[in-house]
């Protein structure tokens, strides 16, 4: 059973839903997003999404597009950010891992090598934003061949015909885009997403994360309680980012602050469906 199956049966028993939160490697250096990796689990984080810094972020509006800038400038490779999961794994063997990014960064770094690195790094789980299930085999056998998840988008514009196509193709979870657009620009309604999720529970038994636009406490739970998960994104690299110096770099109490941020998140999680 993978790291991410077993997170949520365990949850799924708890009777609550997951907490997920993202960070972009190497924002805004190397040592202060390891920090925040590192912090991530005591903060309340069920599961971790780590954003692979690119040049052409497309889905990513522009607090993510920033940070991934932030990181590329620090140094950022995929070889570095694989690096900071070994280092990660070394305290932490239980919190699943998932990657977010794009194809080409992959491609350069060759597909079947890629993935064979990243689980003996210790990453549970792929997004390739901008590979959709008609192009899955550019990708797909390399991480079944090495027993990666590949998560798949769906949007609230995917329809009855084409979704159990992209729902075939998927593994771990469902990541769910609260809004049609790009991250972290608005949030989707308690009812919209309260008519989207059962729709999609009638194709698949997988877990349902809901992220795009999810950044209160508030939002977090009732993503929480409506579906299995919240992926909280462009309001953590927010605070981040509002606690940078002029030349760029973390102040001293950078990291805290966005630790602070994910205990608010995770308690309202945690009480969500108490209070349902």
């Amino acid at each position: 059973m993978s790291r991410i199956a077993t997170r949520f049966a365990a949850l799924k028993k708890e009777g609550r839903g997951a907490l997920m939160p993202f960070l972009e490697a190497y924002d805004p250096d190397p040592a202060t997003s390891m920090a925040i990796l590192r912090g991530f689990p005591g903060a309340g984080a069920d599961l971790i999404e780590i954003g692979m810094p690119f040049t052409d972020p497309m889905a990513d509006g522009p607090t993510v597009q920033k940070a991934g800038q932030r990181g590329l400038k620090a140094g950022a490779t995929l070889a570095g950010t694989l690096a900071m999961v070994r280092d990660f794994r070394r305290e932490d063997d239980a919190t699943p891992v998932i990657l977010m990014g794009y194809y080409n960064p992959i491609l350069s770094y060759g597909v079947e090598r890629f993935c064979t690195d990243a689980v003996a790094s210790g990453v549970d789980g792929l997004i390739v934003v901008d590979v959709p299930p008609e192009e899955a085999d550019e990708i797909e056998p390399s991480t079944k061949a090495n027993g990666l998840d590949l998560i798949r988008l769906i949007a609230p514009t995917t329809d009855e015909v084409r979704l159990p196509r992209v729902l075939a193709a998927t593994s771990g979870f469902i990541y769910y885009v609260a809004i049609t657009g790009i991250t972290g620009t608005r949030s989707a309604t308690g009812a919209d997403l309260a008519a989207a999720i059962p729709r999609l529970r009638k194709h698949t038994d997988l877990p349902i994360a809901i992220g795009f636009g999810v950044r209160s406490p508030e939002q977090a739970a009732e993503a929480a309680r409506i579906a299995d998960g919240a992926v909280v994104a462009s309001a953590l690299i927010d605070t981040l980012a509002a606690n940078l110096d002029e030349q760029g770099r973390a102040k001293p109490d950078a990291v805290r602050k966005v630790l602070d941020q994910v205990r608010a998140l995770s308690e309202a999680v945690r009480a969500a469906r108490k209070a349902a």
